[in-house]
């Protein structure tokens, strides 16, 4: 009779076994399959990955960003923008490529066929880039956003500062000529936007200054930065002024030249559903994620329906009435928010998780609030969720203690805003909301906005709509949403990275599979907290390949071996 411990020795050798002829059985699909098997190791994959961060953003991979746009992303990655340099990039993204493709990746354990593909997606993202987005000759916006954040210098500045604001301001002239010459294939719809945002004020003002009146557009600022030098560094008016001029030169050329700039902002059917695919990693393809979309906007309206009915005889929230009240509600829903996760064990708070503010600041605007405000001005919890914790600040700072080689330095889009967006409704699934009925409906209304993003953002890609059209289709369909906050998320969706928009539903609709996956693999032993702290270390790639790690699911993934690249 065998003992316990002979009986358990001979069952992982048994286990060790049965792993090692899948794991051999696996390689040899793997071949047949399309999975690289060239000579290079996993080292040589980080190193790789490094020099190519290096390459197209130097400043960023140094960890010193002098300039940024008004997006935040650091706007010295091309310091030249013309076709013959744009060239000699392609040139050296193929070399890339081919270095890539050379990797022993048939031979690697899965985590690290997993980071392959991320990496190759980012990779990807840059050739498309280069060879189908190409905003230095269709975007004039991809100049006019770099002309725009220098205005917010804090004045007044030291010798040093000084001398670097005046550098950065005698480059805007440099910047306005490159805009002139490299843009020979301007989308109108891009070209309205870039007329539209250098003399009117955007009306929503995310991360600008406070403004009683906000400044008309970017020229607006340019007086406003004069205004502020005069009584604080008198000595930079000249500089700015120049800079200015040539701002209103640029703007002057292109309302001249409007008519001739004619070309579509999408990238069309094929090299969105390429771009899908291969960059967003995403198991779906444009016609999918509009039904998807479609579906979910229906569900979540017909649940603010029933959630309303069932709250009819309850009073409406109203809108905080000063900043002292909202700042109450803030550190009131923060303090319910943390509390609840930890006692109902939805997530491990760390340590070095402090205060992390709110994503809403107080604004008084002439019109009243905008969409934003009307939820969170009546009760923060919704976009404390998605934006604080556990969501985008939260994410961010988890993000920061990653020291993993490769995935410490990718974020995926649909990853980042999906987890945000899946959160909403989660934890109030979970029960944070059960006293709060009232919440529950706008947690509704930001789902609502979310999915009726999805096929305006496919459509707008598609060239199926353009951006007054999508900024009216959303106000028919979204409870308060203001022109405004229509029209920025459009333009946002529209001239970001193609897809950024539906990330936050369909990234959404991905957590929610994982969520599915796991549990019916797990069964009773499945928990909530493991799965979400699990999900968190994987770091920020794009679900599909989190799911395939976590899972070992990769019917999602197998199909991605077989592809072309771009050039």
């Amino acid at each position: 009779m065998k003992t316990s411990t002979s009986i358990k020795s001979a069952s992982t050798a048994l286990l060790l076994l049965l792993l090692l002829t899948a794991v051999q059985c696996q390689a040899g699909d793997a071949r047949d399959e399309g999975l690289p098997d060239g000579s290079g190791t996993y080292d040589d994959l980080v190193a790789l990955f490094q020099e190519f961060l290096e390459w197209t953003d130097p400043a960023r991979a140094s960890g010193n960003v002098p300039n940024r746009d008004i997006a935040g992303s650091a706007t010295d990655v091309y310091p030249d923008y013309s076709e013959a340099t744009v060239e000699r990039r392609r040139a050296t993204m193929r070399d890339f490529q081919a270095r890539l493709e050379d990797m022993a990746v048939v031979d690697w354990e899965l985590d690290q066929r997993v980071d392959y593909l991320a990496v190759r997606s980012r990779f990807d993202r840059h050739d498309f880039t280069l060879n189908v987005s190409r905003p230095w000759s269709r975007d004039p916006g991809f100049y006019v956003d770099q002309m725009l954040r220098i205005t917010f210098a804090d004045l007044p500045l030291d010798d040093d500062g000084t001398t670097a604001l005046r550098t950065r301001l005698e480059a805007i002239s440099l910047l306005v000529e490159q805009a002139r010459n490299n843009l020979t294939e301007v989308a109108a719809d891009y070209a309205d936007l870039a007329i539209f945002n250098l003399t009117n004020a955007d009306g929503v003002g995310h991360g600008y200054p406070y403004r009683a009146t906000p400044p008309a557009g970017v020229l607006g600022w340019y007086d406003d930065f004069l205004e502020r030098a005069a009584r604080q560094q008198p000595d930079l008016r000249a500089d700015i002024a120049a800079a200015q001029e040539s701002v209103r030169g640029f703007h002057d050329w292109l309302v001249a030249n409007r008519g001739d700039m004619t070309a579509q902002g999408g990238v069309g059917r094929e090299m969105f559903d390429w771009y899908l695919k291969h960059v967003k990693l995403m198991p779906y393809d444009a016609d999918q994620i509009v039904t998807l979309g479609l579906r979910e906007l229906d569900r979540l309206w017909s649940a603010y329906a029933l959630e309303q009915h069932r709250n009819r005889h309850l009073p409406p929230l109203e809108l905080s009435a000063s900043a002292e009240e909202y700042e109450m509600r803030i550190d009131s829903v923060d303090t319910r928010i943390r509390d609840f996760l930890v006692e109902e064990d939805i997530i491990t708070i760390p340590d070095y998780i402090w205060e992390l503010g709110t994503n809403v600041p107080w604004i008084v605007r002439p019109g009243g609030p905008n969409f934003w405000e009307q939820v969170q001005f009546r009760d923060p919890t919704p976009d404390h969720l998605h934006a604080v914790i556990p969501g985008h600040r939260f994410d961010g700072l988890v993000a920061r203690q990653n020291t993993h080689p490769i995935r410490s330095k990718i974020s995926s889009g649909a990853r980042t805003e999906g987890w945000a967006t899946y959160l909403e409704e989660a934890v109030m699934e979970a029960g944070l909301l059960d006293d709060a009925p009232r919440v529950r409906e706008l947690i509704q209304v930001f789902g609502i906005f979310r999915a009726a993003r999805v096929p305006a953002d496919v459509w707008l890609q598609l060239n199926e709509m353009t951006v007054d059209e999508v900024v009216a289709w959303w106000m028919e369909r979204t409870p308060w949403l203001d022109e405004n906050v229509a029209r920025v998320d459009a333009e946002i969706y529209l001239r970001r990275p193609p897809g950024y928009g539906l990330g936050y539903a369909i990234g959404m609709l991905q957590m929610r599979q994982l969520l599915a996956d796991r549990k019916r693999q797990l069964g009773d032993e499945f928990d909530l907290g493991e799965f979400h702290d699990t999900f968190m270390a994987a770091g920020r790639l794009p679900i599909s390949l989190i799911r395939w790690e976590m899972t070992g699911l990769d019917d999602e993934v197998r199909d991605l071996w077989k592809r072309e690249r771009l050039n």
